[in-house]
């Protein structure tokens, strides 16, 4: 008979080594560290090579739509959709005056992927030197013999 709820045999109590142990699904969970929609966000918009272009643009300084655009062999509605990329993203601010948009960078959202990818950095290195300290140990007891 299946267990509606888990579509599975129903759990049969078993001993084991004196202890009461229940046999069935075991559950995973994962966590994720550093689990932030907005740093996806942000990596989600420095994957495109002209949206990064455009923030080196930004990192002159303020700019247009129009100054924007101007390096770049696509429409303009599609420069557009860049920049609304970005500033969803957190990583430029727009602001309009009479006609013209100016877009200017958001370095608060640029240093908590700085920060991110600085705690991979801290973490890998560590894995690596532990990594270095380990093959050491064995050419020691490889020429030791």
């Amino acid at each position: 008979m299946l267990n509606p709820l888990l579509r599975m045999p129903p759990f049969r109590t078993q001993t084991c080594a004196g202890l009461s142990c229940v046999p069935g699904p075991v559950t995973i969970l994962k966590h994720v560290l550093n689990d932030s929609p907005q740093l996806d966000r942000a990596f989600q918009a420095l994957s495109d090579p002209i949206r990064r272009g455009m923030l080196a643009q930004l990192s002159r300084g303020p700019a247009s739509v129009s100054e924007l655009a101007r390096p770049w062999p696509i429409s303009f509605p599609a420069v557009l959709q860049h920049l609304q990329a970005l500033e969803a993203s957190g990583l430029i601010a727009t602001h309009k005056t009479g006609r013209v948009r100016t877009c200017r960078i958001e370095p608060k959202a640029l240093s908590a992927a700085e920060t991110w990818i600085a705690g991979q950095r801290a973490v890998w290195e560590g894995r690596l030197d532990r990594f270095e300290t380990y093959v050491d140990e064995l050419k020691a007891k490889e020429n030791d013999r």
